[in-house]
């Protein structure tokens, strides 16, 4: 058994207990899954690529359709050329897939596979038509977010055209590492104000696809090649995070000329409407009446159960844009966001906490926040002052029963619970769930502290 009794903490630059985070190539295996027709490829081992697509199975409870180069010690010794071209040759033999997004891992970036090069002496295996792509993630640098975000920069390099002229009259978004249902919500609001828009990616319909009783290689959703071609035509690209989107955006503007913009996470009432600002802003479109009375409801919401938020102490962890938009959320719901930590590293975050800090009037001295940090070092923070709740993924849990704190599971990865995947956590609509979420667990524990006298049936 670990031991968390020492008060003071050490900093531990070389040595990461329980991290708060997992490696470049599952999210750039995700970003490849929103498009459509795409065989997302791991260049490396094939344990690799089987630990990545069990981990996105498990969080979407949806199968994960992935190959792999299947290194073994020849391969590491010798190079990877050849297995590459041999599985784009099977890939497109027998999957038939309209385009194959290949990431590396820790070993072929090791050993210095070229893919450029790689995919060029094989051009010949590729049929006329399809498509090959890929993007460095080597597992020993960034995060699971890195890798999304190299993914989504790589597609656009490899495949957008245009001169940024806004001759598709779309705008693009490039939605960050969320689930299918924020996605969705995010196309629900723009629909409900007339703009029509480009996803990338979009795995709504790939990842949360129906059961039909028949067998489909790739299901219907996911953002076409030809969208994505036509994506330097649009007249903006809104980038929702820093740290996911970000890269796609600039690359794409630097590419074709599309003015880009980055935001948060629409997490809230204040970074939705920061979003929706932007919307109308670049298109001319009114915020639709529906979308107004769904924020006149969330609003009442919150005045309605502010006594059940304020002043209450929260340790919040997970990917950094979700973390900052949820530092931002239970602000504004009066709660303390005690601790705020990321696995991903990046001082912007630091940046962008401060700032949220310094707006609501939080001394940010009183608050413990850290990219790059591990569940350890959070253990221990909240060991030394306890919280009334954590907000994080599926390993808080063990934080939680531990010092016997209520969790709120948010975020990448969940593999505990079901159906989360499928509801957004973004928008007006996303933020009352999350309203809903924070406040069952908060009275859940109350009920369960309470005298039988003082057990009350409303609240």
């Amino acid at each position: 058994m670990l031991d968390f009794t020492p008060k003071e903490i050490t900093e531990r630059k070389a040595l990461t207990i329980n991290p708060a985070k997992t490696c470049q190539p599952i999210g750039a295996m995700y970003a490849s899954l929103g498009i459509h027709g795409c065989m997302p490829h791991s260049h490396g081992s094939q344990g690799c690529c089987s630990y990545h697509r069990m981990h996105l199975t498990k969080h979407f409870r949806d199968p994960i359709p992935a190959t792999t180069s299947s290194f073994t010690e020849g391969a590491s010794v010798f190079g990877g050329g050849s297995n590459l071209k041999t599985a784009l040759k099977n890939i497109f033999t027998i999957y038939q897939p309209e385009i194959v997004a290949v990431h590396t891992t820790c070993l072929s970036e090791t050993i210095g596979d070229d893919l450029t090069t790689l995919i060029q002496e094989g051009k010949a295996l590729i049929p006329e038509g399809k498509h090959v792509i890929h993007t460095n993630t080597p597992s020993y640098v960034g995060s699971h977010i890195t890798g999304f975000s190299n993914m989504v920069k790589s597609i656009i390099d490899y495949l957008a055209e245009g001169e940024g002229k806004g001759a598709n009259g779309k705008i693009n978004i490039i939605p960050g590492f969320v689930n299918p249902g924020d996605m969705k919500e995010v196309k629900d609001l723009l629909g409900k104000m007339d703009v029509p828009l480009t996803m990338l990616p979009d795995t709504t319909g790939v990842v949360d696809s129906p059961n039909t009783s028949k067998f489909k290689m790739y299901p219907d959703g996911g953002t076409t090649v030809e969208e994505i071609k036509d994506c330097g035509n649009a007249k903006a690209t809104i980038a929702l995070g820093s740290f996911a989107s970000a890269d796609g955006a600039t690359g794409l503007e630097k590419k074709c000329g599309v003015p880009s913009v980055t935001l948060k996470m629409p997490l809230g009432v204040k970074a939705t409407d920061e979003f929706l600002m932007e919307v109308t802003k670049i298109t001319g479109k009114p915020v639709s009446p529906e979308i107004e009375r769904e924020r006149g409801q969330l609003v009442d919401t919150m005045v309605d159960t502010h006594h059940q938020f304020h002043g209450k102490t929260v340790a919040i962890f997970g990917d950094p844009d979700h973390v900052i938009g949820m530092t931002e959320f239970v602000i504004s719901l009066g709660m303390i966001p005690k601790f705020i930590l990321t696995g991903t590293p990046g001082k912007s975050f630091d940046k962008q906490i401060e700032a949220i800090l310094e707006e609501s009037g939080i001394d940010k001295e009183s608050i413990k926040y850290k990219n790059a940090g591990d569940l350890f070092l959070l253990h221990q923070w909240i060991k030394n002052e306890p919280v009334d709740l954590i907000i994080g993924n599926t390993y808080g849990k063990y934080i939680s029963r531990a010092e016997d704190i209520p969790l709120v599971r948010f975020g990448f990865p969940i593999l505990d619970r079901i159906v989360h995947s499928y509801f957004p956590i973004v928008g007006y609509k996303g933020a009352m769930r999350l309203m809903e979420k924070i406040s069952d667990a908060l009275l859940e524990r109350q009920d369960r502290d309470a005298a039988d006298k003082d057990m009350e049936l409303t609240m």
